[in-house]
């Protein structure tokens, strides 16, 4: 069974929901994304670039040696990089207010597990943040069904992350915590 719970894991990534959300929410909400163009470069910036990460961490040299530890602090490099490039583009050029919340809600709890994980020495887990996300946007977009879905996957992401020793509950409440408050509070602007 633990090997079922680091499939669980592993196939969990923040990258790999957001694609899952950008897809679901495309299909959906047809004016969210104006533009295959948009798109594109959502699926780019929100999942194929910090996915990119887990591949090239093996040819950077000050991540290559670290482990699993070295693995996790370039996943986070890469998608706050790709979360914030995405989030800037959002706003730089014409793009839809659903687009910008997605971004800001992916740049929010980037940054926020970011802040708390090496500015605080608080560890938040980024799996739960990531499994949560979605599940934010989903419910902003009015995506109950795919909400209520969502939630049950990130029930197994709780249990595999206590399972496999990788989170403490609370680590798990802390990183799920952000992003519904992050949604809450950028909702009143959007």
């Amino acid at each position: 069974m633990k090997k079922g719970y680091k499939v669980i894991r592993v196939i969990t990534v923040a990258p790999v929901l957001a694609l899952i959300m950008a897809g679901l929410v495309a299909g959906s909400c047809k004016d969210v994304f104006p533009s295959s163009w948009h798109l594109a470069y959502s699926i780019f910036f929100l999942g194929v670039l910090p996915l990119l990460a887990y591949p090239l961490q093996k040819y950077i040299p000050a991540y290559k040696d670290k482990g699993r530890e070295g693995q996790r602090n370039l996943a986070i490099i890469f998608a706050v990089a790709g979360f914030a490039m995405g989030c800037v583009m959002s706003f730089a050029f014409p793009a839809s207010d659903g687009m910008r919340v997605i971004f800001l809600e992916y740049v929010c709890g980037a940054l926020a597990v970011l802040v708390f994980n090496k500015g605080f020495h608080v560890r938040l887990s980024g799996h739960a943040c990531g499994a949560l996300a979605p599940v934010a946007l989903f419910l902003y977009f009015g995506l109950y069904g795919a909400a209520a879905v969502g939630t049950a996957l990130a029930v197994l992401v709780f249990v595999a992350s206590i399972e496999t020793k990788r989170h403490t509950f609370f680590q798990l409440i802390g990183g799920g915590l952000v992003p519904l408050i992050s949604i809450a509070v950028i909702g009143l602007f959007f």
